[in-house]
C-alpha cells in the first residue's frame, strides 16, 4: 500500500536508477502517471513528456479497444463488425483532443525525437494493460533503443502481457488479486490539470537551475 502518487514514484524511480545512465526520455500517462513520472525524472534526469495516445474503442462498446491512435500514426486491429469510415471518424476526434492537451500541457515544446533512446512509459498504476500495449505498439513505430513499462502497482495479467511487448516491464508491487488501482493507495485523488501543469512547471525551473 503506498501513501500517495509521491511515495510511490519515489519507490518507482529507485528501481529504474539503473537506466540513468542511458539517453532517454520519460513518457507519463496523464492524468495520475504525472506525480509518479515526476519522481522518476528527479532520479533520472531524462526530460518529460506527457503520453499523447488514446485506445479507439469498439462502436458497440467504447471501452473495448480496437486499436489506439497519436498525433501522428495509429494502429487498428481488423474487425468485421466496425463500419467502413468509422475508424476515420474517431482519429479526427481523438487527435483533436490530443492537439488541445498537447497545446495545454506541452505548449509550444516540439516533440523528444525518440530514436534509439530508452523510453520509460510511467503510469501510476495497470489493471488490464491493453491502454498501455497501445502506447507501447505506437511507440516502436518510433524506433526507440529500448521500451520500459514503470509502474508502482500492475495486475499479473497486464505485466504478462506487457512483457511480450516491452523490453521490460518494472513495478513495486504484483498482487496476487487485483481488485483496481486505487486499492493499493491512501490518498488516489484525482489528478487535476493544474497538479499536471504544476509537476511540469516545477520540472521546467529544475531544468534552468541545473
Amino acid at each position: 500500500m503506498f501513501k500517495d502518487r509521491t511515495e510511490a514514484g519515489r519507490l518507482l524511480a529507485a528501481k529504474l536508477k539503473k537506466y540513468k545512465d542511458d539517453a532517454g526520455v520519460v513518457l507519463a500517462v496523464p492524468r495520475g502517471g504525472i506525480p509518479v513520472a515526476y519522481q522518476v525524472v528527479r532520479e533520472l534526469g531524462f526530460p518529460l513528456e506527457v503520453v499523447l495516445t488514446k485506445k479507439i474503442g469498439h462502436p458497440n462498446n467504447k471501452e473495448y479497444a480496437i486499436g489506439a491512435a497519436s498525433l501522428s500514426d495509429y494502429f487498428v486491429i481488423p474487425h468485421r463488425d466496425v463500419p467502413p469510415g468509422y475508424v476515420e471518424r474517431e482519429l479526427v476526434s481523438i487527435r483533436a483532443r490530443l492537439k488541445e492537451m498537447y497545446q495545454k500541457f506541452m505548449g509550444d515544446a516540439p516533440a523528444e525525437n525518440i530514436s534509439g533512446k530508452t523510453v520509460i512509459i510511467v503510469d501510476d498504476g495497470i489493471a488490464t494493460g491493453n491502454t498501455i500495449l497501445g502506447t507501447v505498439r505506437l511507440i516502436r513505430k518510433g524506433q526507440p533503443g529500448k521500451i520500459i513499462v514503470g509502474s508502482p502497482v500492475a495486475s499479473k495479467e497486464a505485466v504478462q502481457k506487457l512483457a511480450k511487448e516491452a523490453e521490460e516491464v518494472v513495478t513495486v508491487l504484483i498482487p496476487e488479486e487485483f481488485h483496481g488501482v486505487g486499492a493499493f493507495y491512501e490518498n488516489f485523488n484525482e489528478v487535476s490539470d493544474d497538479e499536471v501543469m504544476f509537476y511540469l512547471e516545477k520540472l521546467g525551473r529544475l531544468k534552468k537551475a541545473g
